[in-house]
């Protein structure tokens, strides 16, 4: 079975036999029908703020920002991390964003497997220094560990390398990542069944066809396939849109801020519903004479859920280092 089909069919398996979360198939043609009126455009990768281009270094930066791209939200009293490069004060994932890039400026050589491959968590806190402290950060550091010794030992020092073996496929290489880094291994279990979500690894994928233009180790073939890459904030806007519909009992959890267990129904749930939800999305716009690919869709609503008021109800809060 290929890749792209575990992700759809493991999730569709938990939509169908859902108990917190419904998908409202009126909101999603009312949705389409507002983005297809307004001739939405295509998503564009911003190279402004990301690393982009197409030498080697480059992609072995991508998969860096994609093994630390998860949990910035602050525990319950504590300051939210946030980095201040240039004069512009950043949160979440464009903080992470900047402060990688602020280490490359300083010459840290976080593009060296080498050097990630012993990194140390005191190393790590200090690329990622800022007001409050990112969550999970021993978790981040050996993950970078994992992802330089990976990639010393099997490819080279070199994530081109990997991208070739997976022949340049983008299901291919969401399945290596998957495979060979722990940290990108994002399978839950719904009672019994497993459930692929592969979320980091399907948007390094879609990060690697960003940052290159498309051109070079970034032409991957299959991106049509990837899935939403379920998360915080693309749920939420979700919600807000009135496309995913939560039981009160969950509604009140997240409205609450109460933790919500990684591998919970509910939160197995949200993840579920918001990949199938914008596939759905999808193929409304399609059938609206507008072709996008579930990741450029997952781009624009997640652009739109940054310039959500704050009274929006808020996201849940599932500490992991999935997403």
């Amino acid at each position: 079975m290929q890749q792209h089909s575990v992700v759809l069919a493991t999730t569709r398996f938990v939509v169908e036999n859902a108990r917190y979360v419904e998908i409202n198939h009126d909101r999603i043609a009312a949705v389409a029908d507002d983005l297809a009126a307004r001739q939405l455009p295509t998503p564009a990768y911003d190279c402004t703020r990301h690393v982009c281009g197409t030498e080697p270094w480059v992609a072995n930066f991508v998969l860096v920002v994609d093994t630390l791209n998860f949990s910035f939200w602050p525990d319950p009293g504590q300051a939210r991390w946030r980095v201040t490069v240039h004069g512009e004060t950043l949160d979440g994932y464009w903080a992470l964003v900047a402060a990688l890039r602020r280490a490359l400026d300083e010459g840290v050589p976080l593009v060296d497997a080498g050097y990630l491959a012993r990194v140390s968590d005191e190393e790590v806190a200090d690329v990622l220094r800022g007001e409050g402290q990112i969550p999970l950060l021993a978790e981040r550091a050996a993950a970078l560990r994992e992802v330089g010794q990976v990639l010393s030992d099997r490819y080279g020092g070199l994530f081109v390398n990997a991208i070739d073996r997976a022949d340049r496929n983008a299901l291919q290489l969401t399945r290596l990542l998957a495979e060979e880094f722990s940290s990108f291994a994002d399978v839950a279990s719904y009672g019994s069944y497993p459930v692929h979500f592969y979320k980091r690894a399907q948007i390094c994928c879609s990060d690697l066809y960003g940052a290159s233009g498309g051109a070079d180790w970034g032409n991957l073939s299959d991106l049509d396939k990837l899935t939403a890459f379920a998360d915080y904030k693309v749920p939420q806007i979700l919600r807000h849109l009135g496309i995913l519909v939560y039981a009160d009992a969950l509604a009140q959890t997240i409205d609450h801020r109460v933790l919500l267990p990684p591998g919970s129904g509910g939160e197995v749930e949200i993840r579920a519903a918001t990949i199938w939800a914008v596939e759905f999305l999808r193929r409304a716009l399609l059938e609206r004479g507008v072709s996008l690919r579930a990741f450029e869709i997952d781009w624009y609503l997640w652009e739109l859920s940054q310039t959500l008021p704050t009274s929006t109800q808020p996201y849940h809060l599932t500490r992991t280092i999935y997403y």
